[in-house]
């Protein structure tokens, strides 16, 4: 399905019935990733799944993807639908998105997850590696670059498991154009911190994280907030970056009961 936003189009999809939870997904991915963590939640939720701007089947909105449009898209398709309450879980650069979201419309938000992600700014380093990956890119070398990129999300002792998995989310970040990839890089540069968001505890929050996670150090990241009481933190034991689909059954668990008992 198909909505309006800002001269071009926002494509996404839902099934199931009941509360809602969003599922967004992150850099040099669309909302195919989440499909089959969908389908096991939507026997007990409405599901509904985005392509952020530029992803999958919407459309570009410019150079810059700043986590703050991204937001304003998700708003736009709750706001397309009615809806005035849900349960938004965001992976890794959709993580970031869901804070802005938070941010922005903390009216929408019954609670939210981050799923290997984190509220922390870019570090210089991070920011001269994004640089250099768009220097990369504009040089030609983004089909250098993606397969050892997505292999690299799983855990090493899950990539012969999950071989089928990796091949279609190489296809997926293959078909991802240039001029997307660098507006990602570009905002994701430039957001800012939302620890205090965190830390303000003012709707529930569910931290997901693998502890064979490669991207985030999830000892180092935990310790780095004051975590409020209505938050619960889950560290899978035999995960990488790719949590829903590296313990699809267990994460699928979690948020289940999570989202159970909270208040729409």
């Amino acid at each position: 399905m198909l909505i309006s936003f800002r001269g071009g189009k926002i494509h996404y999809s839902e099934s199931g019935r009941g509360n809602i939870i969003v599922l967004i997904h992150g850099y040099l991915e669309t909302m195919e990733v989440w499909e089959t963590f969908s389908k096991k939640l939507s026997e007990n939720f409405r599901v509904i799944r985005i392509d952020l701007p530029g992803h999958g089947e919407s459309g570009s909105c410019g150079d810059i993807n700043t986590m703050e449009l991204f937001a304003e898209a998700i708003k736009a398709v709750l706001d397309s639908l009615g809806i005035r309450k849900a349960f938004l879980a965001g992976h890794s650069m959709g993580g970031y998105a869901t804070l802005a979201f938070l941010q922005l419309f903390p009216e929408y938000l019954s609670g939210f997850s981050l799923f290997h992600s984190h509220p922390l700014p870019d570090l210089p380093e991070t920011v001269l590696k994004r640089k250099q990956s768009i220097k990369f890119i504009k040089e030609g070398g983004k089909e250098k670059m993606i397969p050892d990129f997505v292999r690299n999300l799983y855990a090493r002792t899950n990539t012969d498991k999950f071989k089928n998995a990796i091949d279609k989310s190489i296809e997926i970040a293959s078909a991802t154009s240039e001029k997307t990839i660098i507006a990602d890089l570009n905002g994701m540069m430039v957001r800012s911190s939302g620890v205090h968001l965190l830390e303000e505890g003012s709707i529930p929050f569910l931290w997901i994280l693998g502890i064979m996670d490669s991207h985030i150090d999830h000892e180092k990241i935990v310790h780095s907030v004051k975590l409020p009481g209505n938050s619960r933190v889950v560290i899978l034991n035999n995960s990488g970056h790719m949590g829903f689909i590296e313990e699809e059954d267990l994460s699928v668990k979690v948020v289940t009961e999570y989202v159970k008992n909270i208040t729409f």
